[in-house]
């Protein structure tokens, strides 16, 4: 039976929402005359990647139904829970995504971390390696990872099935990076079951990777990824940093930071980067 939307409990819900969320939630500077109680709503709206309008129309009750990809949107724009994330997708006449999909909806203790770590390449990751959340220097070291689509959406299926991703990394890294890739995957697919994403992201590699289908074989557990970093980026050259991992383990999130060491080489690298921005690196 399809769901109804109820527009004037959305537009309320969402309002409230918005009055809620101080400026410091989601990274912004309050200005000494800031008198909006909440946040204003082009910001939110730009959180949500929509147009005000469009928010305001919404929280009318006026405003078209918003798609479902649209309100998992305004679900990480707005930071909910994952009880107000369901709750916002029964409001707009869409069931709730089931919890075991929870790489779908960004923790909002780690977003609310991640807000402030605007001049630091960080980003969110999902259980099987999806890039959730970046911030615009994390783009600029590692280049656009959130607008892929199925199976591409995985890091490690693109590590094996796309070139083109290894190519920052040092190339002495590959062989233990694919390893670790392949024990990653190995113990998603063990966690979650047969059935699952993981296990058929798995399949669908052993078919088409040779090098994933030999590692597999292996059986190798327990393989973690290294604080230490090593990148060649294609404008700044060598990069050594540290990648430190929060993890949130009820929703299988981590949020990668990546540093350097004050006074070497590549943190002066890591501060032109973030100089340069992302425009340069889209270029090559």
């Amino acid at each position: 039976m399809a769901l109804v939307v109820d527009s004037a409990s959305l537009g309320a819900f969402l309002r409230a929402r918005r009055e809620a969320l101080q400026p410091e939630d989601v990274g912004l500077r309050r200005g000494p005359r800031r008198r909006t109680r909440g946040l204003r709503r082009e910001e939110v709206a730009e959180q949500c990647d929509m147009s005000s309008d469009y928010l305001a129309r919404l929280e009318r009750g006026s405003g078209l139904q918003p798609s479902p990809q649209m309100a998992a949107a305004i679900a990480r724009g707005l930071r909910l829970t994952p009880d107000e994330r369901d709750h916002l997708f029964l409001l707009c006449g869409h069931r709730a995504p089931g919890r075991r999909l929870s790489g779908e909806h960004v923790n909002p203790g780690l977003m609310r971390i991640m807000d402030r770590l605007q001049d630091t390449p960080a980003q969110i990751m999902g259980p099987l390696g999806e890039t959730l959340v970046q911030t615009a220097p994390a783009v600029a070291l590692l280049g656009e990872q959130t607008h892929y689509a199925g199976d591409e959406r995985s890091a490690p299926y693109r590590w094996f099935t796309d070139p083109q991703s290894r190519r920052i990394y040092l190339p002495e890294d590959h062989d233990r990076s694919s390893r670790v890739n392949v024990a990653v995957l190995r113990a998603a697919a063990t966690r979650e079951g047969p059935r699952s994403q993981a296990a058929r992201l798995v399949a669908n590699l052993q078919r088409q990777s040779a090098e994933f289908a030999a590692l597999w074989q292996k059986h190798e557990v327990g393989l973690r990824w290294s604080d230490a970093k090593r990148f060649v980026h294609p404008q700044v050259g060598r990069l050594d940093l540290f990648c430190q991992n929060l993890l949130d383990p009820d929703q299988a999130q981590s949020l990668l930071v990546f540093t350097a060491i004050p006074g070497t080489e590549s943190h002066d690298k890591l501060a032109l980067l973030n100089v340069l921005g992302t425009d340069r690196f889209a270029a090559d």
